[in-house]
């Protein structure tokens, strides 16, 4: 049956959305259990050891109990905590910033108190009817405590970082980086399609409402692809949304079910850092942009997400990237991932900053600066040059002065360097003039 066919009529097409999220949901919510479940069992077998000295069992029940019920309240501070700085992100960097509120320190201090809460409630229960208590039962609840007030210091840096601006634009970097590292290994080029010659078996395409392709699941796209001997060519890369009808998938070299194509993809509301080089591109031109809006008017701001742009530009990345070749464990080629290229890198960074900082000069000459720097380092070619036209025409346009004044500073630049290479070439002709030997 052909696979779009079996897509098109969506009656069991279960895509990876729904497997990702349960696997994000399981992590989560095991993570719950598990400290439940610990809680639980040191309630019940901490109040059974009997060495070393002992304390009425009243007041150390009283104390759990009101130890328990005081940790709910650390609970209701992490998720307060979580909501207002993600508020506070979205208002004053950029809304598609997600940093902290998926940061996982987040639920395991939540886990974490849930479990002392356990814990404290269970050895409470288990000493209810009893005379006395051996000291390790209020030490182990102290510990725990402990334990969770250092995990409570931990979030509230994390928080503090997260509404800074300089932590922000680093950790925004940093992940950039590390995308840009893992992807593109090398500075390949574009080769062409590597799906060969021929029309594809069968193509896929998404069956249901508008999403964001978050992630492919590449082990499982070439598991899949290798039982039926086939090589699935990706149309859409990690961060694009897919409307319905759109076409995700291309099928070569054999027959595979749609269903199989859409389970190794997940998708979801938003875009992640994961496996979207472009998304640090897309949060940094976000927040200079924010910040070079008439309500903000920071351009200090942008310059500095400017500077971040700058570091990720100079990335060892193709101006037109080869797709991502996955093979299966035998070393052949099953899962083709499209990848975008250093110009749609700068174009993401510059294009729509470029125009929003016509009216700030501290802008428009670090724009000035980020191109002729990435021209001078041997990036871009003739997409620098079109950009850099573009920032001189609106300097000439409305700072006529400044424009002026960067061009003779330019000028006095390159003739200093230049009397500072001539010096130099003739203090080397003089000293090889001295050190030669004389004649007869």
């Amino acid at each position: 049956m052909n696979a779009l066919a079996a897509a098109g009529r969506g009656t069991s097409v279960r895509t990876g959305h729904a497997a990702f999220r349960r696997r994000r949901w399981w992590r989560a919510g095991l993570l719950q259990l598990l400290f439940i479940g610990i809680g639980l069992g040191l309630g019940l077998l901490v109040p059974e050891f009997t060495r070393g000295p002992v304390l009425p069992s009243r007041q150390v029940a009283e104390m759990l109990l009101a130890t328990g019920f005081g940790v709910l309240g650390a609970a209701t501070v992490i998720f307060s905590v979580l909501f207002l700085v993600v508020q506070w992100a979205a208002t004053t960097f950029t809304p598609r910033l997600t940093l902290f509120r998926d940061a996982p320190i987040v639920w395991r201090t939540f886990a974490l108190a849930v479990g002392l809460t356990v814990f404290c409630a269970t050895a409470a229960l288990t000493i209810a009817n009893r005379d006395e208590v051996s000291v390790v039962v209020p030490i182990s609840a102290g510990v725990l405590l402990l334990l969770l007030l250092t995990l409570l210091r931990a979030l509230l840096l994390r928080t503090v970082a997260a509404i800074q601006l300089a932590p922000v634009l680093g950790s925004i970097t940093e992940r950039g980086r590390h995308n840009l590292d893992v992807l593109y290994p090398g500075t390949r080029g574009d080769r062409g399609d590597p799906a060969g010659p021929g029309g594809p078996c069968s193509t896929v395409r998404w069956p249901k409402g508008g999403a964001v392709l978050q992630r492919v699941d590449e082990d499982l796209l070439a598991g899949a692809a290798r039982a039926a001997d086939a090589v699935v060519v990706l149309r859409v890369t990690p961060g694009a949304t897919v409307q319905q009808g759109t076409t995700v998938a291309e099928v070569y070299g054999g027959e595979l079910a749609a269903s199989a194509v859409l389970r190794g993809l997940e998708t979801g509301a938003e875009r992640v850092f994961d496996q979207d080089p472009g998304l640090a591109f897309r949060l940094l031109a976000d927040i200079a942009l924010r910040a070079l809006s008439p309500a903000v008017n920071d351009p200090a701001t942008a310059v500095q997400a400017l500077d971040a742009v700058d570091d990720l530009l100079r990335r060892p990345v193709p101006a037109r990237a080869r797709p991502r070749e996955i093979a299966d464990r035998v070393g052949s080629l099953r899962v083709v991932v499209p990848l975008p290229g250093w110009e749609d890198f700068l174009r993401t960074a510059v294009d729509e900053v470029i125009p929003a900082a016509r009216n700030s000069p501290m802008v428009l000459i670090r724009l000035r600066t980020l191109l002729e720097d990435l021209r001078g380092a041997g990036r871009g070619g003739a997409p620098l040059t079109r950009r850099l036209t573009w920032v001189d025409e609106e300097l000439d346009a409305r700072f006529p002065r400044l424009r002026d004044a960067l061009a003779e500073e330019r000028d006095g630049r390159q003739e200093r360097d230049g009397r500072a290479v001539r010096g130099e070439f003739q203090e080397r002709e003089e000293r090889g003039g001295r050190e030669a030997p004389q004649g007869d």
